[in-house]
């Protein structure tokens, strides 16, 4: 990797840039498997997408086919998805149920608790081959947060709630959503590449600076729905109320005043009138089960919440979990779910999911336009060896709180993926 620094940060000088090749360069992308992907708690999956005994997930985490699953007796696992005998992928199907793995190229197969459980001419081995030392591999830490299942390729690091940090609480704002504290994955998944670098995205999902331009469409469209949008205070560039916050170690949140609706219990006309009682009744439950004041901030705002690396939830209009693997210097792939309370009515759960794809969908007002952005950024990224630096200094001169539409939120993103990459 260049000695050429990659992060200028000069707090003195009011100066935070970004060195370009950092969004190019192949040998930085091979460094950032090695020094943050392979430390730091990935995101593998929610436990509400394996329900059953033998219900299964498969994906590609850091490189390596994961299988995600539930075991005999309905327990979360993770495994590595490949065959203690040459390495095959055991299971190929993006999901299902299954009583047992059999690899398809010599016949090995695993039962639900990645036991060896049969091997084809065993005989032939000789006494020293021992099947209990055989089955299907953990990763070096599997561990979960409320339903968040997360991985970690270094045996060493961290706890995870310590990893977490502040971001819990954020996390525990989406979950408070539900009486019981326990959502969903709502069936489907989007899934697509961007031909970008995925930092662009991480960038992209809590950066509140774009939105009035990027999506003045979704605006316009709220605006001519009967939609109220506010006119901004002073400073703020949003219809909205908002702050961005270092939550620490990478992770960051934009923490706003909702001004466009929510299923839990903030009605828009674009709902329709049928549904306003719904959400009448959803917020009295959430004011009785939380109080009046924690009800209003779950209720009444709204926050996009980077898990550093690469985990969003964005708890906007809808409840979205969007996590990117990077394939390439330029490309990445994206998965992204609706997420909501397991006691959810069909009329709620309609509104949440109208609402998910009118703004998240593939064709919705959100998603298309931050796509054509970020691979717009990484065309005009090919100009990197001579124009070398971005700024991201965006409020660095105030003192106080920042706002959503500010840039610290995203700058310490950035300093502790240089913190990471130095070390």
């Amino acid at each position: 990797m260049s000695v050429t620094p990659l992060v200028l940060n000069e707090p003195q000088a009011l100066r935070f840039e970004i060195n370009r090749a950092a969004l190019v360069d192949q040998k930085i992308f091979d460094t950032e498997r090695e020094k943050i992907f392979e430390r730091c708690w990935l995101y593998v999956g929610h436990e509400s997408e394996v329900r059953e005994p033998g219900d299964f997930r498969t994906r590609t985490i850091c490189g390596r086919p994961i299988l995600f699953c539930r075991d005999t007796a309905n327990a979360l696992r993770v495994f590595l998805n490949t065959c203690r005998h040459r390495g095959t992928v055991v299971c190929r199907e993006a999901a299902g149920n299954a009583e047992r793995y059999t690899c398809f190229y010599h016949g090995w197969t695993y039962d639900r608790d990645g036991k060896l459980y049969a091997v084809p001419g065993q005989s032939a081995y000789p006494p020293s081959f021992d099947k209990t030392r055989l089955g299907l591999q953990p990763p070096p830490k599997v561990d979960n947060y409320r339903g968040f299942v997360f991985l970690n390729f270094d045996a060493g690091a961290p706890a995870l709630k310590e990893y977490l940090g502040r971001a819990t609480e954020y996390i525990d704002l989406v979950l408070d959503q539900s009486p019981s504290g326990r959502m969903e994955v709502i069936h489907g998944t989007q899934e697509y590449d961007i031909r970008a670098n995925w930092k662009l995205l991480v960038e992209n999902s809590f950066d509140d600076y774009h939105l009035i331009t990027t999506h003045a469409t979704w605006l316009d469209y709220l605006k001519s729905s009967g939609v109220e949008i506010k006119r901004p205070e002073k400073g703020h560039v949003l219809p909205s109320h908002g702050l961005g916050k270092d939550l620490g170690g990478g992770h960051g949140t934009t923490d706003n005043v909702n001004f466009r609706g929510r299923p839990v219990a903030a009605w828009i006309p674009i709902y329709g009138d049928a549904a306003k009682p719904e959400l009448d009744r959803i917020r009295s439950e959430v004011t009785a089960r939380l109080g009046a004041e924690r009800a209003k901030r779950v209720c009444d705002t709204n926050r996009n919440l980077l898990i550093f690396p690469n985990l969003v939830l964005l708890d906007g209009s809808s409840v979205s979990v969007r996590s990117f693997q990077p394939t390439a210097p330029d490309r990445m792939r994206v998965r992204a779910w609706a997420l909501g309370p397991v006691e959810e009515t069909p009329l709620a759960r309609q509104v949440r999911l109208d609402s998910f794809l009118t703004f998240y969908g593939p064709g919705g007002f959100a998603t298309p336009d931050d796509i054509e952005a970020l691979e717009s950024v990484q065309t005009g990224l090919g100009t990197y060896k001579e124009v070398q630096w971005s700024p991201l200094s965006r409020g660095m001169a105030k003192e106080g709180d920042q706002l959503n539409t500010d840039e610290a939120h995203l700058r310490a993103f950035w300093v502790q993926w240089d913190k990471l990459m130095r070390s």
